[in-house]
């Protein structure tokens, strides 16, 4: 299994997506956190699960993307490191500009 190197940023990510959906069901945004955490283990133990993204810009286009079981709108970013290390890069929501909060140079 690799080791998950989250950016602090990520806290900041659940915790709006949390807050968002616990506006239509607290469950569900418990429900969204514990998703979230289990596909973080999911891709330390398979690193190579999530599709590469296909940025247009050559700075991305090693991050990978992997869906929140249950929470599909909800993309966790990824970058293999090697093979013993994973970055958590962001957790975002589908429909926002991607490439854009990525890569915001």
């Amino acid at each position: 299994m690799a080791n998950l190197n989250k950016r602090p940023i990520i806290i900041q990510d659940l915790i709006a997506h949390a807050t968002y959906i616990s506006l239509e069901s607290l469950d569900a945004s418990d429900q969204f956190l514990y998703a979230a955490e289990a596909t973080f283990q999911r891709i330390a133990q398979f690193p190579a699960i999530g599709k590469l993204s296909g940025f247009s810009n050559p700075k991305l286009e090693q991050i990978r993307q992997y869906q929140i079981k249950g929470f599909s709108k909800y993309i966790i970013f990824y970058q293999i490191q090697n093979p013993e290390n994973v970055e958590i890069i962001r957790v975002l929501h589908g429909s926002q500009n991607l490439e854009f909060i990525l890569d915001p140079e």
